[in-house]
């Protein structure tokens, strides 16, 4: 309770830190897990929020690079629709256009075409949408 007190965990997470200190059976583990789910020790929900709003804002991660790092955390899916909800859609397209616009600056290109290639690859891999990418490169690069 006092480690679920400190920071938001996610059931994966709690598994994996009692199974390296040694808890001793899995009936065992799943009833401490159960407890402090609970007592609201971990709540999926919050901790997909804390978890997408903690990425977004300070690593400046794309809704995809956020869902496959909440996927691999083993979260619901609904728990992970519920926290990419935090995301204001003005700012999610702002912070890729800051993003795009910073990398812009940075690069050199030989040519248009590779220019936008260059900052298509940036933004994909930093796990924006194909869609809104296009859209927003499109934009900086005809300003």
């Amino acid at each position: 309770m006092r480690v679920c007190s400190e920071r938001e965990y996610c059931i994966s997470e709690i598994s994996a830190l009692l199974e390296r200190w040694g808890a001793p059976g899995q009936e065992d583990r799943e009833w401490i897990i159960n407890r402090l789910v609970a007592e609201k020790f971990i709540d999926e929900h919050r901790y997909s929020r804390a978890f997408v709003i903690d990425h977004f804002r300070h690593n400046h991660w794309g809704k995809i690079k956020i869902t496959m790092g909440l996927r691999s955390k083993k979260l619901d899916p609904e728990a992970i629709a519920a926290g990419l909800e935090a995301i204001d859609e003005e700012e999610y397209v702002a912070l890729l256009r800051k993003i795009i616009e910073e990398q812009r600056r940075k690069i050199k290109a030989r040519n248009r075409i590779d220019l936008k290639g260059k900052l298509l690859r940036h933004a994909l891999g930093k796990g924006f949408e194909s869609r809104l990418v296009y859209d927003v490169i499109n934009s900086v690069c005809s300003d």
